[in-house]
Formats: structure tokens, sequence, C-alpha cells
């Protein structure tokens, strides 16, 4: 039996398990004590599961795949990003804090597409520029402090221009 038709059979398996446990405890035969097999409190408290389970599989199929195709990794980390974000978000009642993780999402799927793909230098553009975007609004949700307002951002804003001004006069 390969690799792939043994993760598939134990995920299979897994699945099979839940269903019945969910079955007898609907009918009363298996107690839970915690509401942990009610399908309501599961999905109110960890539906960003269906992100995050989906970005893992983008991620597992590349790297497990003969001829990995790192466009696969694009989504992948969008949707992990974007899962535990709100994962994040929901456990702690954090979501005027935790809305940037969305922008840095894309950042850190095209930075995955950069860096197991091609190496194309165009990408690192939008990577910086949404990374960085994500970044300055990260230090302004979370109230940070004064110093990090007052010197971070523009340092960051100099850095980005000198990056970009310096590349391009080299083109």
């Amino acid at each position: 039996m390969n690799n792939r038709h043994r993760g598939t059979m134990i995920v299979g398996l897994v699945l099979i398990i839940l269903g019945v446990l969910f079955l007898l405890s609907n009918f009363g035969i298996f107690e839970i004590y915690f509401d942990i097999f009610d399908i309501g409190f599961l999905f109110a408290h960890f539906w960003p599961m269906f992100l995050i389970i989906p970005g893992v599989v983008f991620h597992y199929a590349y790297f497990t795949a003969k001829a990995p195709d790192a466009g696969l990794l694009v989504p992948g980390g969008i949707l992990f990003v974007t899962g535990l974000t709100c994962q994040i978000s929901m456990l702690f009642d954090l979501w005027s804090f935790m809305w940037p993780g969305f922008i840095l999402a894309v950042a850190v799927g095209l930075f995955e597409l950069y860096l197991f793909g091609t190496r194309e230098k165009g990408l690192l553009i939008p990577v910086f520029i949404l990374g960085g975007l994500s970044l300055i609004f990260f230090t302004f949700s979370l109230g940070s402090s004064w110093v990090l307002r007052t010197y971070l951002v523009p340092i960051i804003l100099i850095l980005g221009g000198i990056l970009i001004v310096t590349r391009n006069r080299r083109i």
C-alpha cells in the first residue's frame, strides 16, 4: 500500500469513527460531558478549520507530489493564514485587532510561490507591499505604543522606498 492510499484510508477511518461517535451521542447512547460532539458548538467555535484544513491539504499536495506545481502554494498559504487569523479571532475575540491578517494571507501565498517557484523577482513587489501594509495595520490595530507608531512606520516606509528606488536604478 503506497503512502497516498494509506493516508486516504486513515482519513476515511477517522471520518467513520467521528460519524459513529456523533450518531451515538445524538441517540443518547454515548454521553459526552463537554458539548464537544455538538455540531453547533464545533461549527460556532472552530469553523475556521474549514479554511485551515484545505490550506494544509494544498501544502501537502505540493510537498508530496512527484512533479510539484508551486501554484498550489498560493491558495494554500492564503487559506492557511486566513484560517489562522479567523481561528485566533474566534477563540480570543480579537476581530478588531486581527483583520490585517487577511492582507498578510495574500502576501504569504505569493511569497511561498516566490520561494518554491521560479524565484521571479517581480513577485516580491506585491509581497513587500502587502506584508508592509499588514505590519503597519497590525501596529495601529494593536494600539501599539507611541514609539512604534512614531518610529517603526516611517522607517518601514523609508526602507521600502529605498528598495524601490535602488531596484529601479539597476534596471
